[in-house]
């Protein structure tokens, strides 16, 4: 059996192989990241090989060719890498041999690697987050020009159907008419690649039966629904609340030393994308009557707003574990969890 260590980079990625004693049968091989180059490689060596690469921002691609190719690949986790194997001296050689030593001693912190499916949802809906995220920018620049202006209005919403007809018919000087024009024909394309967006959305919401359940937490509409299960995966893969919680990146940092012991922050490592979807989901929750809400209130006159919203998402976490591992809704759940709120 051969073992290959995969330093991923942008252009080019190096392996090194080595057998089931350790001994390198390639050491620091530089690739160029094309797929003929890659097939040729890998076809060289005779038997089995598996393979292993870091969880880094493109490691899809490489995985899927391993997948085509046959060879049965995993991620590992970067920063418990680093842990394991830190070295004074760090090269490219050096880290693909790691690599390829850790996977053949079964050493490998691994990281999950959802299926093809999940990736294309995730990439759907950090897409359409990425739309919605211009959109706001775009009208918080409209927002800036007016006030440049001293220009006024008494609209809830600037940019409805009023207001947009406000904005349309302002006498402006010819820089500003421009200005203002072009953010609203860019705020009125934004909208349809949105709305186009979310209509691609629709067939994984019903094809999804967490993304249904999940939408009973009050606040959580499909899109926030598709984003948390997107995110969690296969639930299974957590044996605990605190567990799904951590890799949202929401309990408390800890320093010890002896018998001291601080906690900190959260330590935001792990999923930002499920962190920031259960925060806005507090957001939206909060403004329900029920169990988030109370236990936001709670905390809010303590600890202020940031925090309440922080601790209440790690609640909604372990909520939505529950929920998940056992198949049922947020009201259930909340019923037989409520001594728990404190």
């Amino acid at each position: 059996m051969l073992h290959a260590g995969i330093d991923l980079h942008k252009k080019t990625s190096v392996v090194t192989v080595v057998d089931d004693d350790g001994a390198e049968v390639v050491a620091g091989y530089r690739l160029e990241n094309e797929e003929d180059e890659i097939r040729e490689f890998f076809a060289s060596f005779d038997g089995e090989l598996d393979a292993v690469l870091e969880a880094g921002p493109s490691w899809q691609w490489m995985c899927d060719l391993l997948d085509d190719m046959e060879i049965d690949n995993v991620l590992c986790h970067p920063l418990k890498v680093k842990a394991i194997a830190s070295a004074r001296i760090k090269t490219d050689r050096i880290d693909s041999g790691i690599l390829a030593q850790l996977l053949r001693m079964d050493f490998l912190p691994e990281s999950y690697k959802p299926d093809l499916d999940t990736r294309h949802l995730r990439e759907l809906l950090r897409y359409r987050a990425s739309l919605v995220r211009l959109r706001t920018s775009t009208k918080n620049r409209v927002h800036a020009l007016l006030a440049r202006l001293n220009i006024r209005h008494g609209f809830s919403d600037l940019f409805g159907k009023a207001g947009s007809s406000f904005l349309r018919e302002l006498q402006l000087a010819p820089v500003y008419r421009r200005a203002l024009d072009g953010n609203l024909s860019l705020l009125e394309a934004l909208g349809s690649l949105i709305k186009d967006a979310e209509e691609g959305l629709t067939p994984f919401y019903q094809q999804s039966a967490d993304a249904r359940l999940l939408s009973t937490i009050p606040g959580v509409g499909p899109i926030l629904a598709l984003t948390i299960a997107s995110e969690i995966g296969d639930i299974g893969r957590f044996q605990r609340s605190k567990q799904l919680a951590s890799f949202a990146g929401l309990v408390p940092s800890t320093s010890q030393s002896g018998a001291h012991s601080h906690h900190g922050h959260v330590t935001k490592q792990g999923s930002p994308w499920l962190r920031w979807a259960l925060v806005e989901a507090v957001i939206h929750g909060v403004a329900r009557p029920g169990p988030l809400k109370s236990h936001y209130l709670k905390l809010k006159a303590k600890k202020g707003n940031k925090i309440a919203r922080v601790a209440c998402a790690r609640k909604l976490a372990t909520y939505i574990y529950h929920m998940l591992k056992e198949n049922k809704d947020f009201t259930e759940v909340t019923a037989y969890l409520k001594s728990d709120l404190g």
